[in-house]
């Protein structure tokens, strides 16, 4: 085969090259997605147990650094041989499964059931490091070991082949609602995002972006927020988010003397809030609407004015450090032109506008909507950039599409899981709703200290862990707390939710920041220094819209909804202003001093 051929049986992405085994591997596992949403009722033994046998080798095989020492290949390879054989098992054998009533029979199903929670631990601790598996494997020790602890925190005690029988034959642990959502709405939107993100969207949103915002006051900037806005609409996932969007930006930001801490945490702040912004928004808000049983279109909704509050706060940081340290826009020789602009917008409103079309005009379903809209863009990908037909350009951007979608896919089904062990253990054993009582307890039934304690588990749960792993577990042990204090349950698991994704910039462990120090080339320290301050309005946001709970109700009330988005966003200005300073004078330092009080009562008081 010679290699122009042998192009056509691999393809490259974010450096790394994958072959024709991967390609494959990637066909299958988007190829079984988009097919599921069209099958009909497909039991669930069947459908999420190939959710993750599909997985496996993302994580286990292609998914490996190229510095991966021997044992880690060949263990990978065992580790996904064991994990799909077992998926397998459950597969083959699900009638026989259905009738033993969660109980395991024999050593042989305890011994699978072992190899396939440990394949899980360690998929996981492989993808996301080693906090989730960690926090999973002591509440799993709880669920064997806890009826020997005394009082409150014990529970009865419940026998070995029915603890490990409902983790792994029923629909209690591994194959829970959480895997549901993955399986069935997560997935079809990883996918759209994919498709998007290999063809020209990017240059649709980030010239869209930059004739907007570029013309502005730290034009570069500003544009920086934009982008991100735009691809993290698309992707929900912040460190995609991060570096695909900030290898533009920041170094655009650089080139234009901004200091490169400044210019990193414009970045870092900006990309976290994809996760929050409608239509697509992260794969956290997919688990929220089948937690809260309630349709995702609603959560949308609701989420749609603390989002725009999300950048509005962002960019009124960009705009106080504008003017005090006089940032200028971008020339006009770098700005693209609506000409421009009217050529590569399309790429990336088409699918939008699907998606958004399907959703609000017709009673079919989110996989549905997100399937159509993948379809689209997937026709779209033959374009090159200037707009001429590439049969060859339309493979390889179909190859890219593939491989980054299966990618994603198994990351966000190794964190999902994973987080299901939880949930399932919490389930079986009460412990959720016992942690739930300190909470109660600690707060004294006071709102705004279970509020304070709600925010820091969030944040510090989010230090080690994904968004939606953090979500899910604080969700389970904080949310019903607030519940009990009158929140209603919506608004309690979007400020949990809030706070799970600020983790992204706060110290001492912030991916984001991280990523976008590693892109400007400084320490990431005053990165996540300036990140904070930059970002500070963020955190004010969800006690925001809990003070003022019309934000949430853009649908019923959209006036009281818009009057309340105006008094947060009047509030969140004058706290970047205390957080950062207008002027490099003592007169207008001394005018930060009142901002931050007069900010805080606008938002909680008027």
């Amino acid at each position: 085969m010679t290699g122009k051929t042998a192009d056509w049986f691999s393809a490259e992405v974010d450096g790394v090259r994958f072959g024709a085994a991967a390609i494959a591997a990637a066909m299958l596992l988007v190829g079984f997605h988009l097919w599921n949403a069209f099958a009909g009722l497909i039991p669930n033994l069947i459908t999420r147990p190939a959710h993750l046998a599909l997985a496996l080798p993302w994580i286990f095989i292609f998914g490996l650094p190229p510095d991966s020492s021997r044992f880690h290949r060949w263990s990978g390879w065992v580790l996904a041989a064991a994990g799909i054989a077992a998926c397998g098992y459950i597969m083959l054998n699900r009638r026989d499964l259905i009738v033993q009533y969660g109980a395991l029979e024999g050593w042989e199903q305890i011994a699978l059931a072992v190899v396939l929670i440990v394949v899980v631990l360690e998929m996981a601790r492989r993808a996301i490091r080693v906090v989730l598996p960690a926090v999973a494997a002591l509440v799993l020790a709880y669920a064997f070991f806890g009826d020997r602890i005394p009082g409150y925190f014990g529970h009865s005690g419940m026998p070995v082949d029915y603890l490990l029988g409902t983790m792994i034959i029923t629909e209690g642990g591994l194959w829970g609602s959480l895997t549901g959502t993955s399986v069935e709405v997560i997935a079809m939107f990883v996918i759209l995002g994919g498709f998007i993100s290999a063809g020209q969207a990017g240059v649709g949103f980030m010239a869209f972006a930059t004739q907007i915002a570029g013309r502005l006051r730290a034009g570069a900037a500003k544009v920086a927020i934009l982008s991100s806005a735009f691809y993290g609409s698309i992707s929900g996932v912040a460190a995609a988010n991060t570096a695909t969007t900030g290898m533009i930006t920041i170094p655009a930001m650089k080139r234009l003397g901004y200091p490169p801490q400044l210019a990193a945490a414009t970045e870092a702040v900006a990309s976290t809030g994809g996760q929050i912004l409608p239509p697509v928004m992260g794969a956290g808000v997919f688990v929220m609407a089948e937690l809260v049983r309630v349709p995702y279109t609603e959560i949308m909704v609701a989420a749609l004015l603390p989002a725009i509050l999300f950048f509005m706060a962002a960019w009124f940081g960009v705009h106080v450090y504008a003017l005090r340290y006089n940032l200028a826009a971008l020339p006009k020789s770098a700005l693209p032109g609506w000409m421009a602009v009217a050529k590569s917008v399309p790429f990336f409103l088409l699918p939008f506008g699907i998606l958004l079309g399907t959703l609000k005009f017709t009673s079919y379903t989110l996989a549905y909507a997100a399937v159509f809209a993948s379809l689209v863009t997937w026709l779209t990908l033959a374009f090159d950039a200037d707009g001429r037909f590439s049969l060859a350009g339309w493979w390889q951007r179909t190859l890219v599409a593939l491989l980054t979608a299966a990618q994603q896919v198994a990351i966000i089904a190794a964190v999902i899981i994973c987080a299901g062990i939880v949930v399932g253990v919490f389930n079986m054993t009460g412990l959720g709703v016992k942690l739930t009582s300190i909470i109660l307890s600690v707060s004294g039934n006071t709102l705004w200290i279970a509020l304070l304690l709600t925010a820091l588990a969030g944040l510090v749960l989010g230090m080690e862990l994904p968004t939606t792993a953090a979500y899910v577990i604080c969700a389970a042990v904080a949310a019903p707390a607030l519940v009990g204090m009158g929140v209603p349950e919506l608004y309690a698991h979007l400020f949990v939710f809030w706070y799970a994704l600020l983790c992204t910039i706060t110290p001492p462990v912030c991916g984001n920041v991280f990523i976008a120090a590693g892109i400007a080339r400084t320490p990431w320290l005053p990165v996540a220094g300036n990140a904070m301050r930059l970002g500070v309005g963020l955190f004010i946001v969800p006690l925001g819209f809990i003070a003022n709970p019309a934000l949430l109700e853009l649908a019923a009330t959209p006036v009281e909804a818009l009057a309340a988005m105006a008094k947060i966003a009047a509030g969140l200005y004058l706290i970047s202003y205390a957080a950062i300073g207008a002027r490099k004078t003592m007169m207008w330092d001394l005018l930060r001093l009142p901002a931050l009080p007069l900010g805080l009562a606008i938002i909680f008081l008027m």
